[in-house]
């Protein structure tokens, strides 16, 4: 127990130091606060939070939004107990939800299946026109997320090792700038950073054709299970904005890509053509066998995480792998389907 104190107690002088961006406005001292870590890909989340219907559905409470830059970083904020929701890919999840980490918290949304928007490019200018020819070359990727999954993925498909390249962990901004400076010579990262990495740069693979030979990335909403366990209709609440956004996301993409644009610091005609290559799932898919489940049985997300834990430890990036059991039980359920179809 000591160890584990001194480690939440490290993991917050992390946080502390890493600066987040926290969006508090309009917070009432009087009321319980719940905390929300976002990130700044396309997404429903990014509908729900510059709509403000979380504000909305639930005026009892501040609604709290905390920016991060990576999965690695919501689930460092998880071990210090720091959020209630996070928001973060597939590969960061399965590795919260094994061993050293286990965190305490549920895969309770779906927000989207990689497509086209997270990839593997190379600089033009850097001699790599195949995935074999990164041997010996400098890539970036930010470690622990599910563009370092795709990207090992990747690498063992065509006969590599993390040991055959120079693995460099960057941010996706960082990345940018290093892509700037002739630093490296290729990363996987995700939108909007990636379409700026392709404008001088061309796509080796992107998450759809590792998605369709075996290795599928999601992005993933999460919760607390002690926040589940004592706030269950809040948590319906929020899955219902979830849903929301899927619909608006589907039937009104002008006024999903507005929302986030507005977020994001683009234009809506940049997002719009970024929402084409992503896969977005119906609130009735996300409460389907094939991905979520029902409550009482999980769905086959629960294998997808757990290959992605074993790939995990056959790379040598967490000392085992989960099992089963332990992705079905880290699937919230509850409620599901009605709470997505009503």
């Amino acid at each position: 127990m000591k160890l584990k104190a001194l480690l939440v107690a490290l993991v917050a002088g992390m946080l502390a130091l890493t600066g987040c961006s926290v969006d508090t406005a309009g917070n009432d001292p009087e009321k319980p606060t719940i905390r929300i870590g976002y990130q700044t890909f396309p997404s429903g989340d990014l509908i729900v939070k510059n709509n403000k219907w979380l504000e909305e559905a639930l005026p009892d409470y501040n609604i709290k939004w905390v920016k991060f830059d990576s999965g690695a970083d919501v689930n460092t904020a998880f071990v210090a107990r720091e959020l209630d929701f996070g928001a973060l890919g597939s590969s960061p999840v399965a590795r919260g939800l094994s061993e050293p980490l286990n965190i305490p918290y549920q895969v309770a949304f779906i927000l989207d299946v990689a497509g086209d928007n997270e990839a593997l490019v190379a600089r033009n200018d850097s001699g790599v026109t195949t995935i074999a020819d990164l041997k010996g070359k400098r890539v970036a990727t930010p470690f622990a997320s599910t563009a370092h999954y795709s990207l090992l993925a990747a690498l063992n498909q065509n006969g590599l090792s993390p040991a055959d390249v120079q693995l460099i962990d960057l941010q996706p901004q960082a990345i940018l700038a290093a892509w700037e400076r002739g630093d490296i010579d290729a990363a996987y990262s995700w939108l909007p950073t990636l379409n700026d990495l392709r404008k001088s740069g061309k796509d080796l693979i992107t998450s759809r054709q590792l998605a369709a030979e075996g290795k599928p990335t999601l992005d993933l909403a999460v919760v607390s299970t002690e926040f589940a366990e004592a706030n269950p209709d809040v948590v319906d609440t929020w899955r219902k904005q979830q849903a929301r956004a899927l619909d608006v996301l589907k039937n009104d993409p002008s006024a999903a890509a507005k929302a986030i644009a507005a977020e994001v610091g683009l234009t809506p005609e940049d997002i719009e053509g970024q929402l084409t290559q992503t896969v977005f799932l119906t609130p009735q898919e996300v409460a389907s066998a094939e991905w979520l489940g029902t409550d009482g049985a999980p769905g086959n997300l629960a294998a997808n995480l757990q290959s992605a834990s074993e790939f995990l430890a056959e790379q040598n990036q967490i000392p085992s792998a989960a099992t089963l059991k332990a992705f079905q039980d880290g699937l919230y359920t509850k409620g599901l389907p009605g709470v997505l179809t009503e």
